[in-house]
């Protein structure tokens, strides 16, 4: 590993890296840093974990330090845990800059969005949706001058699937000029960026691990070849076990359905957490489904043996895994060995593990209907495009002003129901008068 100040890099950079405890320069910040502070666009590919986000951060800050003016960088990424991740790292490393940043994502309020994009921040960092929506509804700030387009997992921003960010790239790259730096990174390099490699850009400078595996060595990869109607069983061994031979380990448990706390130290995730999570203390990542791709099963155990520290991933495989564990193994060119499992311990547990997951979908299927209807319709309105809270805010102000009609109609009819008490009231006392006069 290089020293920082080997790089180019500024004193005041390199200070700030050792103030944090960051003395040597990993492979992709040694090959990247340079040719990016040279004004050369850059495509990083390298392992989770192995340092890409200061590869980008510590040259931007250099340049933003040099020319500090409106909205200098734009970060895009495709989960919002992610882009709270690489603003912290802006926010550290660019801290004696007085750094000012704004996080664009989902699930927060647009009108203060807005209001913070209006200030010029120096580093905007965003999920394509949220910006994009900010782009199409407002004019109160613009991208028209930025100097640095970054793309983090740009993989995945850039692929077609079940989250296809097309669109909304599409009206961001409208809206940044075409005279910029474009920076993309990312853990595995696909096809869609191996297209990207040949198109004519900014003297264009690539960059990828040649590292034999696609995991870290201080990995030890385990599976597990379980029957589909056990494998509950096995997960709650695993960690019974682990919990009580070290229980001060934590552990992330992947799986393809439900997210939930379920104890201490124990995170369940879906596959969203297997970008954008940065816990350096994970000792053991459990696949309690096997990946359908390899660069999924990569981001998952690239959760733990992180900045050099020893972990364990164990993947549970079932019959109907086996293949997908052969891509696995073939892309990572590394070979998973079996964990040792006593299956009498398992077969101790196995009826009241089946026992309290019958429980627990008793108690999901009985969920209060009217929460699942409502459910469904912030998933559809997120399928669309749109905010669900920002809809819920219009619906409320529909609401509002819609009761507020109500109220003057009911006003103009209890006047037009006065008036004519009052009318029936004098045509009652003419009647009585002329009723009682003399004849």
């Amino acid at each position: 590993m290089a020293d920082f100040s080997s790089l180019g890099l500024s004193d005041w950079l390199i200070k700030q890296c050792k103030q944090l405890g960051i003395q040597k320069a990993t492979p992709v910040q040694e090959n990247c840093v340079p040719a990016i502070l040279q004004g050369r666009d850059c495509m990083g590919c390298a392992k989770t974990g192995s340092g890409k986000t200061a590869a980008f951060v510590l040259p931007v800050l250099q340049k933003l330090s040099e020319d500090p003016y409106g909205i200098f960088c734009l970060v895009l990424t495709p989960t919002r845990e992610l882009a709270y991740q690489i603003a912290e790292q802006f926010r550290v490393l660019g801290k004696p800059l007085g750094l000012k940043d704004c996080i664009i994502v989902g699930g927060m309020d647009m009108v203060t969005q807005a209001l913070e994009l209006s200030n010029q921040p120096h580093v905007v960092v965003a999920t394509p949706g949220r910006l994009a929506d900010h782009i199409r509804s407002s004019s109160t700030f613009s991208l028209a001058k930025i100097q640095f387009l970054i793309m983090d997992e740009a993989d995945r921003l850039l692929e077609q699937g079940c989250t296809d960010f097309t669109k909304d790239l599409e009206t961001i790259l409208t809206a940044v000029p075409a005279k910029r730096q474009t920076l993309l990174f990312s853990a595995t390099l696909t096809d869609t960026l191996q297209e990207l490699k040949h198109i004519a850009m900014n003297k264009p400078f690539f960059w990828e691990s040649k590292s034999e595996t696609r995991t870290v060595e201080e990995l030890d990869q385990r599976y597990i070849l379980t029957p589909e109607k056990v494998k509950d069983a096995y997960l709650v061994h695993l960690i019974q076990t682990f919990t009580d031979q070290h229980d001060d380990w934590s552990i992330i448990i992947f799986t393809s359905t439900s997210c939930v706390i379920l104890v201490y130290k124990i995170l369940i995730a879906t596959d969203v957490a297997a970008r954008g999570l940065d816990i350096p203390t994970v000792q053991v990542v459990i696949n309690h489904n096997t990946p359908g791709l390899p660069k999924i099963y990569i981001h998952r155990v690239g959760r733990t043996a992180r900045a050099g520290r020893n972990g364990v991933s164990i993947t549970l495989v079932t019959q109907y895994d086996i293949h997908l564990v052969h891509s696995i193994e073939e892309q990572i060119q590394t070979k998973l060995k079996e964990f040792p499992v006593e299956e009498k311990e398992v077969l101790k547990i196995l009826t009241q593990v089946n026992v309290t997951r019958r429980e627990c979908e008793i108690r999901l299927e009985s969920t209060d209907f009217d929460e699942k209807k409502e459910i469904n319709k912030r998933k559809q309105l997120i399928l669309e495009g749109k905010d669900p809270d920002l809809e819920a805010k219009r619906k409320a102000e529909l609401e509002k002003i819609r009761s507020q009609k109500k109220k003057f109609k009911q006003k103009i009819q209890e006047n037009i129901d006065k008036q004519k008490q009052k009318q029936l009231k004098k045509k009652l006392l003419s009647l009585y008068i002329f009723s009682n006069l003399p004849n």
